[in-house]
């Protein structure tokens, strides 16, 4: 009976007290969204994070292509988690078949254009990238624009998928897989 008392004592106590030791959810530096359209009929949602041109902790202005996302290697395409593509039909970016799903994408770019990278891993950081469960590597086309994004954007405008930040613009058509 002594032991029982004992542990319904520690459990009133561990759940009287553990909303003390509860982390405080700081905000995002990087705010987080969605994009949803329809392209021929597939219901498409990328959802990423939104970093700043300007250094979150100094305030500066980062150069961002070739210096904070270097060219020659795999970028997580936006802050925090991986993003995710979600398709409910099958599609093509850039003429490559993407099956109905949802899918991690990163950046492979240089300094002529990028590689939109499709990824069949859902859910990891925005870091750990495998490179093993690619599922394509989509050539981009980039286009250099002066009106400056500020901040990460992606859209789908039309059929057309475009990734925009700092004074480039990089595209590739998407349609519905008929």
């Amino acid at each position: 009976m002594k032991i029982l008392r004992s542990t319904v004592f520690i459990l009133t106590v561990l759940a009287l007290t553990s909303p003390l030791f509860a982390q405080e959810k700081k905000p995002r530096v990087s705010p987080h969204e969605t994009v949803n359209a329809t392209v021929d009929g597939a219901k498409i949602t990328i959802v990423y994070g939104r970093p700043y041109t300007k250094d979150p902790k100094s305030g500066e202005k980062r150069k961002i292509w070739g210096t904070l996302v270097p060219y020659g290697k795999v970028w997580r395409l936006g802050a925090d988690e991986a993003t995710i593509l979600t398709t409910d039909k099958d599609i093509t970016i850039g003429g490559t078949a993407i099956p109905a799903g949802s899918y991690s994408l990163y950046l492979w770019p240089e300094e002529a254009g990028a590689k939109l990278i499709v990824n069949k891993q859902t859910g990891p950081w925005g870091t750990k990238y495998d490179e093993k469960q690619d599922l394509a590597r989509i050539d981009l086309k980039k286009l250099m624009v002066d009106k400056q994004a500020d901040q990460f954007t992606i859209a789908i405008e039309g059929s057309t998928l475009k990734l925009m930040w700092e004074d480039v613009v990089y595209s590739a058509a998407i349609a519905g897989k008929k």
